[in-house]
């Protein structure tokens, strides 16, 4: 069995607002951000509202996400955090089926 290789994979997507808003209030509740915090050893951490689907790893993509997230993944002032499950559920956000959100890390 070999590798297939993706030459393109469209990442793009649309959340209806009431799915992003409640997906938002999850992401940026005090104890899932305490939890993260702790998690990267840093004094606190603030949502940058920026979110993105994994993508297939390709030499375009080495760090499967979008290239123009690559930034923030080489970054010591940001963290890539995969969007739990749970979230994602109760937001009703059915497809994509994973996304990750991008966090502004404050290590004072």
């Amino acid at each position: 069995m070999g590798l297939k290789i993706i030459e393109s994979y469209d990442s793009s997507f649309v959340l209806e607002p009431d799915a992003q808003a409640a997906l938002f209030d999850s992401l940026t509740g005090d104890s899932f951000l305490q939890q993260v915090a702790g998690q990267l050893q840093c004094s606190r951490i603030e949502f940058a509202e920026l979110l993105f689907q994994p993508v297939p790893y390709s030499s375009e993509t080495p760090k499967g996400m979008p290239a123009e997230f690559q930034k923030y993944h080489e970054s010591s002032d940001f963290a890539i955090v995969n969007v739990p499950p749970n979230f994602m559920f109760q937001a009703k956000i059915f497809k994509p089926s994973r996304l990750c959100a991008v966090y502004r890390v404050f290590k004072n």
